[in-house]
């Protein structure tokens, strides 16, 4: 949680099918009323933070982080100082705290998902985010930030997901906001927060909703560096250059209260439903020749089982055979574009949506995968078109 973000439109848009994946980090808070965190999960993060001019003293009492017995962890911000506490711009006039897994989990990709309900109150900043695992050796930003949720108290109907990375960090993280509709506020009830993080993708979630992708081609040129383990932190600041001072107006103690923290695999590529498409006379979706060289034409084939047309329709949007893409040719996305086998990147290029009406949808360009020519004869390559409704832009998927 080390800078701001700007702040972009929200898009109310279903998530993928869910992974058949495998829990691998659970935390639902079920320990007796004023009980510890359990420590083979978390261990507490403490002291002051000068970096973000927070106000706040991290401490590990269970007076700011404990559990209220119904199935909850509650973080407490406090405007007290019971120690003599010394901050960064002389004692401390709050406390609070910062739970992390920095010593007992970590883990590259996967489903990351927290249920919370946030304080309210200007100067306000609870976090849900994370760091890579090597921030002793890289340093930050080298090692990476991923920021699933945050949200400052004067935007108390609006939270940001942002990633941060050598060359895009602080001020430049890049991200995207999510806000919610009719004046409401994050702090009136519980919302869950989550990402889905592949190889080369990461997707923000609020409510199931899908607010903001980012891939390698949104960093300017810069390294993509979330491709290995990183670790989760939730913390509830006070304070800071982004949110500012509170003020005669905030309501202390102040709680962000968490259902419960989820993790699920994997650390390979995105699995999903895996199987032959077919379209056009009953002729399947085929790299030409079985080659998974880079260009490699997909085209229209009778459907003979072989792993050229074995296609993964992934939870991130892509669509994969062969280890590689599918893949709209020099990221084109005007009527024509031929569609190609390409290494996996995250682009546009290689985002697709499966309707219900069994369009297959490049996003990039709001295109349909069609039959070049309506011509079901074997080695038709498939292009991108204006959808039309056509037999030649329907087809059966896994």
């Amino acid at each position: 949680m080390l800078a701001t973000t700007a702040l972009g439109v929200a898009l109310s848009v279903s998530p993928p099918p869910a992974n058949a994946a495998t829990a691998t980090f659970t935390d639902d808070f079920n320990g007796a009323a004023g009980s510890a965190v359990d420590q083979s999960k978390w261990r507490f993060e403490t002291g002051d933070n000068v970096n973000n001019h927070e106000r706040q003293y991290y401490t590990s009492s269970t007076n700011n982080a404990s559990m209220d017995g119904q199935g909850h962890l509650v973080i407490t911000a406090r405007r007290e100082n019971p120690n003599n506490y010394q901050c960064w711009y002389g004692t401390c006039q709050y406390t609070s705290a910062r739970l992390s897994t920095s010593q007992t989990f970590t883990q590259r990709y996967g489903h990351f998902e927290t249920r919370m309900k946030i304080p309210r109150g200007q100067g306000m900043w609870p976090a849900f985010w994370m760091l890579g695992n090597d921030i002793g050796t890289a340093g930050w930003p080298g090692s990476g930030e991923i920021d699933i949720m945050e949200n400052v108290g004067f935007e108390p109907g609006t939270v940001h997901g942002t990633i941060h990375g050598p060359g895009y960090s602080g001020s430049g993280g890049v991200g995207g906001g999510y806000s919610l509709p009719n004046g409401q506020a994050f702090a009136d009830g519980y919302h869950t927060f989550a990402i889905d993080w592949s190889p080369n993708i990461i997707q923000w979630y609020v409510d199931g909703n899908l607010y903001s992708t980012k891939t390698p081609s949104d960093i300017g040129g810069n390294r993509w560096v979330f491709d290995h383990p990183f670790y989760i932190i939730m913390n509830l600041a006070v304070g800071g250059y982004w949110p500012g001072d509170p003020d005669g107006s905030t309501p202390f103690p102040a709680q962000l209260v968490v259902d419960y923290v989820h993790v699920t695999t994997s650390d390979s590529a995105p699995t999903g439903r895996t199987g032959p498409i077919s379209g056009l006379a009953g002729k399947c979706a085929d790299v030409a020749g079985a080659n998974s060289a880079n260009g490699t034409a997909i085209q229209l084939y009778d459907c003979n089982g072989s792993s050229a047309q074995q296609w993964t329709v992934a939870t991130d949007g892509s669509i994969r055979s062969l280890g590689k893409c599918m893949d709209a040719t020099g990221a084109g996305t005007a009527n024509g574009t031929t569609i190609q086998l390409y290494d996996c990147n995250g682009s546009g290029a290689q985002r697709w949506t499966v309707s219900s009406a069994k369009d297959i949808v490049n996003t990039a360009a709001n295109r349909c995968l069609d039959v070049t020519g309506n011509n079901s004869a074997n080695g038709t390559r498939l292009q991108l078109w204006d959808c039309s409704g056509g037999a030649n832009q329907k087809w059966n998927t896994p």
